[in-house]
């Protein structure tokens, strides 16, 4: 199953600590062979899922006119997105200096993104049974724990072998237009996301910098900040 060619033999720390959002260092023009996304696939599906119910499904997407069919919904889908209270732009309004400058460089690769997201490889459409709209809260996590993991999974195999990904939800403001751009049964199947994945420009990819671990772990009490050690 592994390709020792396109594998970088990270460290698990490596590979946790350096699979980034991958947007602007897609490498468009160069095809992926199919049997690197079987390889992360059959490593996404020894990732646990609740019950042991193994109910995931996953869409490969590499056909050209799908993909261009999910460029233009991912497209709309973002004009929208650009324009709410909770998107990356309407976020920087509420950070420091240092966090504004990097959620600046966010907003511009995931423009990018959305203007080139006919031209990725493959897009993978990860899915559950059912409609998932209603169901409580319990229900739901235990439900989406079944795949998320999976799809994590998915991605660091994929780091490993010199693929870039990028989690994506924005399709899924016009998700029954993609259920019927890919035949997939809308009121039967769930998606959950659009992974982009392609060849890397480049493998050179850092830790990013993020909030200290202190400012959001707390120790048995909500809002307790603290090293348990000290």
């Amino acid at each position: 199953m592994v390709s020792a060619m396109t594998n970088l033999n990270l460290s698990v720390d490596d590979a946790l600590s350096t699979t980034r959002s991958v947007r602007k260092r897609l490498d468009f023009d160069r095809p992926v062979d199919d049997d690197l996304i079987r390889e992360c696939l059959e490593l996404a599906i020894q990732a646990p899922t609740g019950s042991n119910s193994q109910r995931w499904q996953f869409l490969v997407v590499t056909d050209a006119d799908k993909r261009a069919a999910l460029g233009d919904i991912y497209r709309r889908g973002f004009e929208v997105y650009a324009n709410m209270d909770t998107s990356a732009g309407a976020l920087a309004a509420t950070m420091g200096d240092l966090q504004v400058a990097q959620q600046r460089r966010v907003i511009e690769s995931a423009t990018y993104l959305a203007e080139n997201m006919h031209r990725v490889p493959v897009m993978l459409v990860p899915c559950l049974p059912g409609r998932l709209d209603e169901m409580p809260n319990m229900g739901g996590a235990s439900t989406y724990a079944s795949i998320i993991p999976s799809v994590w999974s998915f991605m660091i195999a994929a780091r490993e072998r010199g693929l870039g990904t990028c989690w994506t939800t924005i399709h899924l403001f016009h998700e029954q237009e993609a259920a019927e751009v890919l035949e997939i049964p809308y009121e039967e199947v769930t998606q959950v996301a659009l992974i982009t994945v392609g060849h890397t420009l480049g493998t050179d990819f850092k830790p990013a910098t993020r909030v200290p671990l202190d400012k959001f772990t707390f120790w048995n009490t909500w809002g307790e900040e603290r090293n348990p050690n000290n």
